[in-house]
């Protein structure tokens, strides 16, 4: 066996991976490469994508990026209430983006599908299968988690998070890093489902805040609620007071008023 195989094989052995994905070839050790400057070619397919991703998500038009666990089963509340939050909405103007698989990802989109507004699945290639949901009317591979990611923040005014594992609390980290750092700003994040999420809160709140790690208003930038009816006002008053800030200058059709 190479080194270069033994060194595969190694990392592999925790979860027995056996197909290799592009994102960990871009991160493999220096040392695992084969060739002086494969990283620096690399740019190119990781620059063709990006293209491709800003292509066909400027097509999407206002929208709000759903997450939450794959493994939710359609006879799990959190899937219907999922149904419904996009649903509401889709009715109220909104696309739908996902990752475009099953779980949470599939219900966001069949809510979607039931509005009659775009849903949309932004698919990642995994080292294992995961096949796209039936729900999706625009669907766009990935290879790169780092894209994909971006075009969840760029092209979304809102998150709803649904519980989920570590690719969930990746995404609802990164969000809550690029609104206090005023990457982005006037962007609602809600967390559905108080019974998953309110010890995380507890918990924020007794050692980020207690100990000064972040200030009180940050937790300003989360919203807790079970309710669909709640998480779809709570986006669309903050969208109607960003339109406020800026003075009128944001499309006049934003929403229904409540």
């Amino acid at each position: 066996m190479s080194r270069r195989s033994a060194l595969s094989h190694e990392r592999a052995r925790p979860y027995s991976y056996e197909r290799e994905t592009e994102d960990e070839r871009l991160l493999a050790s220096v040392e695992e490469l084969e060739t002086i400057g494969r990283d620096a070619w690399r740019i190119f397919r990781i620059m063709g994508e990006f293209v491709e991703g800003f292509e066909e998500m400027t097509k999407v038009g206002r929208a709000v990026s759903i997450f939450g666990s794959a493994r939710v089963k359609p006879d799990d509340p959190m899937y219907d209430a999922c149904v419904t939050t996009t649903r509401l909405l889709g009715e109220a103007g909104f696309a739908i983006i996902t990752g475009g698989g099953p779980g949470i990802m599939e219900a966001a989109n069949k809510g979607a599908r039931e509005a009659g507004a775009k849903s949309v699945g932004c698919n990642i290639e995994l080292p294992f299968e995961q096949a796209g949901n039936q729900f999706v009317d625009v669907s766009i591979d990935f290879r790169y988690f780092f894209i994909r990611k971006t075009m969840f923040v760029k092209y979304a005014q809102a998150f709803v998070i649904f519980p989920g594992g570590f690719g969930t609390m990746d995404e609802l980290f990164e969000s809550l890093t690029l609104i206090q750092t005023g990457k982005v700003r006037h962007f609602p994040v809600v967390l559905m489902g108080t019974h998953y999420w309110g010890g995380l809160v507890d918990w924020i709140r007794a050692r980020m805040v207690e100990e000064g790690k972040i200030a009180p208003e940050d937790l300003d930038i989360i919203y807790l609620t079970d309710d669909p009816h709640e998480a779809r006002n709570h986006i669309l008053g903050r969208l109607r007071r960003r339109r406020e800030i800026l003075e009128g200058s944001m499309p006049s059709d934003w929403g229904p008023e409540l």
